[in-house]
């Protein structure tokens, strides 16, 4: 974790105020909120760190609070009746969860657990509540952030819906992938296993192993073993759209 310079710092904000403003003034939706407001937000925020694969909350829990993730990956998990699996959401820095909850008045609509070690800040429901109530500008950053959730999870509908296996894979491979030595590729990280990622695109993990199967033999991408290789980024691109 980064330090903060206290050449940086208001005089009257502490080194963890600063490290929680910055974390979320990096959030695209709150990027541009008045310094005074985001430090009203920091003045309120706890740090939080979670271990590898330890809950943050759990699904039906009374929503407490809203986070800033500022360091390692997340993800939002439903389980069915039948005990299955559904990814939500997957989440790296710098984002806020936890929030959809809060705001609507409901419990946590999933459970959210570390992939990897975690920091973050928690800001109190009630808090957060209050702030928004006083600052306009914050209210019309928080309606941003939800209307972007909306259209994430409308995305989410039409791949679930529309897509094949091998679309899905193809468009979320193309969606991470980034350039590295003229290639395009998608590294691995530790928890990226076969599994995951099948949770992660509604499927299993054998269909899933068929699908990386079938890409290959197209010769739009290649797996190795700390990496996956986009070959051909317009043919992946349109295989990621197509609806049959």
């Amino acid at each position: 974790m980064g330090q903060i310079s206290t050449d940086l710092l208001s005089p009257s904000e502490s080194a963890p105020a600063a490290r929680a403003r910055q974390a979320l003034a990096a959030v695209p939706s709150f990027a541009n909120l008045p310094p005074h407001v985001q430090r009203a937000i920091a003045d309120v925020a706890a740090p939080r760190h979670y271990d590898a694969g330890q809950v943050i909350y759990l699904e039906g829990e009374p929503a407490t609070a809203v986070f800033i993730l500022e360091a390692g990956w997340v993800k939002a998990t439903r389980m069915s009746p039948d005990g299955r699996e559904q990814a939500m959401l997957f989440l790296k820095p710098p984002e806020v969860f936890g929030d959809v909850a809060v705001f609507t008045a409901t419990s946590y609509p999933g459970t959210v657990m570390a992939l990897e070690p975690v920091d973050a800040w928690a800001i109190d429901r009630s808090a957060i509540l209050d702030l928004v109530a006083r600052h306009n500008e914050l209210a019309m950053a928080v309606i941003r952030h939800l209307a972007r959730r909306v259209l994430y999870y409308v995305g989410l509908v039409e791949d679930l819906s529309l897509r094949t296996v091998e679309a899905r894979l193809a468009h979320t491979l193309l969606q991470h992938a980034q350039q590295s030595e003229g290639r395009w590729i998608v590294p691995r990280r530790a928890w990226t296993t076969f599994g995951e990622m099948a949770t992660r695109l509604g499927t299993v993990r054998d269909v899933l192993s068929r699908a990386f199967r079938t890409l290959e033999q197209e010769g739009l991408l290649r797996v190795e073993r700390h990496e996956i290789i986009i070959c051909d980024p317009q043919g992946m691109a349109a295989r990621g759209d197509r609806y049959d």
